[in-house]
């Protein structure tokens, strides 16, 4: 599978866009990179989402050693960064497709020649369901997965598609959930009644079982078990559904993997049936890592799974917001030009990693300890200093973000720079 970029590297970009030089002309996306600007040496405008090239091409490369190692295939969430260029990315690094959450992220999705994707969400309504058949007939090659958890979900989506000529099924995953949890069958026996209603119908085919398990995890001792016993939830329906024959297609998919525990999921989901079998993982932050919540869950992933995962090289954060010092109004504070507008805030606040000085500094330098960000406007963040610091209004911070998804869904245009911080291409966004 090769996406085809080419409509979107042909886009104009200008002024408009967030993190774009103000003073520059309009250009192609794809002409972005070719400018030669220099976030160190102020030719964008501040503050800018920038995501380090390097940084990002290893952790594509680490999640394709792991998959293969570990035998699962991976359908990242695109909703993570809703950047088609990224998609293509992890498609050329093996990806088996895609993951979305919605109708509109599927139709971007196609429309650059992804031809597998999973909606991870319920799907009921009569237009969606609609152009999902309409997408069918227009996409041959699409393969396109939803959930279904119940059967008035399951009454809805039948009767939608009974209104229309269906070429084949659609195409469904059972959801397992669990009490307390967000969707999904509550029980076996629930899952069960379901999957035999679904095996019943001509308009919809089970393709396979799945779960979500990130919300049952917080970086605990107890993640793992909990984890395993919604995994084992899983298994449970898929060997009783291959029993009574109530899967519909030559191979079943099992799927689950949120960001958080993803190697739980890679060791404990995997089962033999009577049909072929292929486990896939939905982990999406991975691509650009974080400085926060993921960088915490990672180094748990890490000690989980042993040599070499252990001691080797692992992800490494490439998404960075930069920002200039506007003010220094009192001792141990400086006002930063960039607030919720610009960075994640919903599960840390941002970490300032580097700053720079025009004229004293040839690099980044590393931000000592001490620095924190202990607040945000949505134009100002507040960097608390020790008393003495030397940075000046006018300095550059450069911080890591907790959960990628939420800063992403900021800026429809974000830099791709190298090592140097020069930007080597820009990168489009589609929330």
């Amino acid at each position: 599978m090769t996406l085809d970029l080419s409509r979107i590297l042909a886009e104009p970009v200008d002024g408009r866009f967030k993190g774009f030089p103000r003073a520059a002309r309009a250009m192609p996306l794809r002409d972005v990179g070719r400018q030669g600007w220099n976030l160190l040496r102020g030719d964008v405008p501040f503050p800018v989402a920038v995501v380090r090239r390097s940084a990002m091409h290893r952790n594509s490369a680490w999640m394709r050693d792991f998959t293969r190692a570990t035998g699962v295939r991976i359908a990242p969430h695109g909703k993570t960064t809703m950047c088609p260029q990224i998609f293509a990315r992890q498609i050329d690094d093996g990806a088996w497709g895609i993951t979305v959450a919605d109708l509109r992220q599927l139709e971007i999705c196609a429309s650059v020649g992804v031809e597998r994707a999973i909606i991870a969400n319920q799907v009921l309504a009569g237009a969606d369901i609609a152009r999902l058949i309409e997408l069918a007939r227009e996409r041959r090659s699409l393969q396109v997965f939803f959930l279904v958890d119940s059967l008035a979900q399951l009454a809805l989506v039948d009767a939608e598609a009974r209104r229309h000529p269906l070429d084949a099924p659609l195409r469904t995953l059972l959801e397992i959930g669990y009490e307390g949890g967000r969707t999904g069958a509550r029980s076996s026996a629930d899952a069960m009644t379901l999957a035999r209603a679904i095996a019943g119908t001509r308009s919809v085919a089970l393709a396979g079982i799945e779960c979500y398990e990130g919300l049952a995890v917080s970086g605990s001792e107890d993640d793992a078990p909990q984890v395993e016993r919604l995994l084992a939830g899983v298994r449970d329906v898929a060997k009783r559904c291959d029993a009574e024959g109530l899967f519909a297609a030559s191979q079943v998919i099992l799927s689950a993997g949120g960001s958080a525990v993803f190697d739980i999921v890679a060791r404990g989901l995997p089962l033999e049936l009577q049909k072929p079998v292929t486990t896939i993982l939905r982990s999406g932050c991975y691509v650009t890592h974080d400085s926060g919540t993921y960088e915490r869950f990672f180094e748990r992933v890490r000690a989980r799974s042993g040599e070499p995962w252990k001691s080797g090289p692992g992800l490494t954060a490439a998404l960075e917001v930069w920002a200039q010092v506007q003010s220094r109004p009192e001792t141990g504070l400086a006002i930063l030009t960039m607030g919720r507008r610009d960075v994640s805030y919903d599960r840390d606040l941002p970490r300032p990693l580097q700053w720079f000085r025009q004229g004293a500094h040839d690099a980044p330098q590393p931000a000592p300890a001490e620095w924190r960000i202990v607040n945000l406007n949505d134009q100002h963040g507040y960097l608390q200093l020790p008393a003495g610091a030397k940075l000046e209004v006018g300095d550059l911070v450069g911080c890591g973000i907790s959960h990628p998804c939420t800063t992403f869904d900021k800026w429809q245009l974000l830099l791709e720079v190298d090592d140097d911080y020069t930007v080597v291409d820009g990168l489009r966004t589609y929330f």
